[in-house]
């Protein structure tokens, strides 16, 4: 597939050297990360017309570099197809092309549906799929199309899908019907709401370490001087909050596709521009910190005895992040908190932990 029938080249402004836009190129790269903008709303009942996306693109370009060594690639707009169904299949393709050379895709923009897009095209390359998603809503309504009340009951029931974990994080209680919500802790799927995300990550970073594809839906961002996003919300993570998750979904060990859906597109507010800039930087800030670690590890093991029972928690002493399991496997250890370990230190082990 020739991707110039689909996909708009960015515009090029004019980045100092000591700015990340001076780093920027327009061509997939071995192991980089690529940025891409979408325009198609109608999954959330809006339109596909084609939005200049060169105020976010100007902030983010200008923007300091720091140390960052991952090539980045800007390719540009997603022209919508004649179907949603079409943008769906357009986007699959060029996620496709990505996952080949080992890249990391950005997608940024669309309604919240797109994460079928990255799922699907994530679920060819690979199985058992570790998905985290940021969302105020959990919706598994059934229905032919694909949209986003539709997008998640249809990647969690499929038979032709790998999922090995699903974490939802930050819904709130107020905007959802209770079925849902039953239905996914039913599964022994993990739901966090709003308030246990705010001020602190390190309760949710767990969620984020084996992550292979995250999403964030913008409606769970609090909306301040202008919507934020598509369906604004006085409830949400603040500008700083987003800020650190976004970094924390950079830090995933296993991170290979990223979704931000729901931007509200049509908004001209600097503010807003920036905040989405700075979310995509902190993001980026985050991967390459994680490609500089060491790929040697070691590890500290501490027993806990809780009700007569034997645990082992394990310390990675280069990140201080903790692990609980047996297995010298650390692939087969659950990502934890030190607070699950001082804990378990009292007495209380937690149920995600003690139900796998």
């Amino acid at each position: 597939m020739n991707f110039e029938d689909f996909i708009i080249s960015p515009k090029s402004f004019k980045t100092e050297s000591w700015q990340i836009g001076n780093l920027i190129t327009k061509e997939i790269k071995e192991d980089s990360i690529v940025l891409l903008f979408v325009s198609d709303y109608r999954g959330a009942n809006g339109d596909a017309e084609m939005q200049d996306f060169s105020n976010i693109r100007k902030t983010f370009y200008r923007l300091s570099r720091l140390d960052f060594e991952i090539p980045i690639v800007d390719l540009g707009d997603l022209v919508s197809g004649k179907s949603v169904q079409d943008s769906h299949y357009i986007l699959q393709e060029v996620l496709s092309a990505c996952h080949y050379k080992r890249a990391i895709p950005i997608i940024i923009g669309g309604s919240n549906d797109f994460a079928f897009s990255l799922f699907s095209a994530l679920n060819f390359h690979q199985k058992n799929i570790n998905y985290t998603q940021i969302s105020n809503v959990i919706s598994l309504k059934q229905g032919d199309n694909i949209n986003e009340d539709t997008f998640l009951g249809k990647i969690l029931s499929s038979k032709t899908f790998s999922i090995k974990n699903y974490h939802h994080l930050g819904y709130q209680k107020h905007l959802n019907e209770m079925d849902s919500v039953k239905l996914i802790k039913e599964v022994e799927f993990d739901i966090v709401r709003l308030a246990e995300m705010m001020n602190s990550t390190e309760k949710t970073e767990p969620f984020f370490r084996k992550a292979d594809l995250v999403t964030i839906n913008c409606d769970a961002v609090e909306s301040f001087a202008e919507p934020f996003s598509m369906n604004p919300q006085v409830n949400g993570l603040n500008k700083r909050e987003i800020c650190a998750y976004m970094k924390e979904v950079g830090l995933s060990e296993n991170i290979k596709s990223i979704g931000l859906f729901n931007y509200n597109i049509y908004s001209e507010n600097q503010l807003n521009q920036q905040l989405l800039a700075q979310m995509i930087w902190y993001l980026i800030e985050g991967i390459n910190i994680q490609r500089s670690h060491p790929k040697e590890r070691h590890y500290e093991i501490f027993y806990v005895l809780v009700d007569d029972r034997e645990y082992s928690f394990k310390r990675d002493t280069f990140t201080n992040l903790w692990y609980f399991g047996e297995d010298e496997n650390i692939e087969n250890c659950i990502p934890c908190s030190r607070k699950d370990f001082d804990e378990a230190k009292k007495g209380w082990l937690s149920s995600r932990l003690t139900k796998i």
